[in-house]
């Protein structure tokens, strides 16, 4: 792949997305994407290698079509209830004899962070500081050149299960391609849609997939958690077509003509006329009934979240508030119904600052991960965990000024 172009892949529950971009003075240009029908994945997992490949080929020849080039190293999102992350804190001592710190020492702090002890059937995906110390001192972004006898850092590590990666791997392989980086999904997507000061306040990004639901939170431009919930859009769906008893297409195609989050959303609430299958003929209902069985689970999900941000302490730090994306935060009255449960301001967050060429067609909230994937390729100590390589991906990042201290510390990587 040429140096100015960049490729991902976002493998989702209800669809596998592709793209292709140039950077051009620090902004992207977007050549190509193609989208394909997911059948071989399930909230975030791999489920059949050979679908899966199908799916990535075709999204990935309608985005190399589109864009004229071919491509072959793709960085492509993670998620899925398997991705765990925790908080460590470690320390190096300096032992210049003028006491500069100097990238050394980072590279030294980082590699302790990978002796901590984790389950063997899972690995480190990502490393993040959150902040710096330098003897004791805290709040520091960017430690390089300072003098002191210890460094250390909060960090925030994210776990992944290895047979996940390595399926996810294969796939890929199996496609033709391979894996440059490996993202987890919600962090793509803050990078996304999320601007600096947001980051800054103190925000929280909900990611509503297909099959799961992703969550970052970040205050004082770090991130601070993570989290990935195995309730999505094709639960809402399910339970469309468990109720009324229709096939899976119909409460699709209802949950997006008609569907609500929230009764008080209801524009007017006129009668829907559904044809079902077998000896039961048509049905009628309201729009308010399909509502109800909508509104029930996105309930349960932002409650979910909502006891998630208590248990960590983190309700009280989201001064900017919430931002919902994903395909699923295109339900109607979406937002209102999360301001109510979580009791905090919300809007509806798509892709930013995007340059020229296709980007018109992918502003929108349900490219979210997809745009994050090639809008910034972070050096932050990103593994290919099925190789134990590192990568030595370099490029210039738009809006990269928050990500900076991550840059610098995992500049050799």
């Amino acid at each position: 792949m040429k140096n100015n172009f960049v490729a991902g892949l976002d493998l989702g529950t209800t669809k596998v997305g592709a793209i292709i971009a140039e950077e051009k003075d620090e902004s992207l240009d977007i050549l190509g994407f193609g989208v394909a029908p997911s059948e071989g994945l399930n909230r975030g997992l791999v489920a059949n290698i050979a679908k899966t490949a199908e799916a990535i080929n075709t999204a990935m020849e309608i985005a190399q079509n589109r864009a004229g080039l071919t491509v072959k190293e793709l960085n492509v999102g993670v998620a899925g209830e398997h991705i765990k992350s925790l908080r460590h804190r470690n320390y190096v001592t300096i032992s210049n004899p003028d006491r500069e710190i100097t990238q050394e020492d980072l590279e030294r702090l980082r590699m302790d962070v990978r002796t901590i002890r984790i389950p063997s059937d899972r690995q480190i995906l990502h490393i993040i500081p959150e902040e710096f110390f330098v003897d004791n001192q805290g709040g520091i972004e960017n430690p390089i050149g300072m003098c002191g006898s210890k460094l250390e850092a909060l960090n925030h590590v994210v776990l992944a299960s290895t047979p996940a990666i390595q399926n996810i791997e294969k796939s890929v392989n199996r496609a033709g391609y391979s894996v440059g980086n490996y993202i987890l999904q919600p962090i793509a997507s803050s990078f996304s849609v999320l601007d600096e000061n947001e980051m800054d306040l103190g925000v929280a990004l909900i990611d509503i997939g297909g099959g799961t639901t992703d969550v970052a939170i970040f205050q004082n431009k770090s991130i601070k958690h993570t989290k990935v919930f195995g309730i999505a859009g094709n639960q809402v769906t399910n339970d469309i077509r468990e109720t009324l008893g229709i096939v899976t297409s119909q409460a699709e195609e209802l949950k997006k003509e008609y569907g609500y989050a929230t009764e008080d959303a209801i524009v007017q609430n006129e009668d829907i006329f559904i044809k079902t299958v077998g000896a039961r003929g048509n049905i009628k209902i309201q729009v308010s009934l399909l509502t109800q069985i909508i509104s029930l689970r996105m309930k349960e999900l932002f409650s979910l979240i909502d006891n998630e941000f208590r248990q960590t302490g983190f309700k009280k730090r989201l001064k900017a508030g919430i931002v919902l994306t994903g395909g699923g935060s295109l339900l109607r009255g979406a937002t209102d119904l999360a301001e109510e449960v979580f009791g905090l301001p919300t809007k509806l967050g798509v892709p930013l600052d995007l340059g020229a060429g296709l980007s018109k067609e992918i502003e929108s909230p349900e490219f979210a991960t997809l745009v994050g994937l090639i809008k910034n390729i972070p050096n932050i100590g990103l593994d290919n965990i099925y190789s134990g390589k590192t990568s030595k991906t370099k490029k210039k990042l738009a809006g990269k000024g928050v990500w900076e201290k991550l840059i610098n510390f995992f500049n050799e990587l």
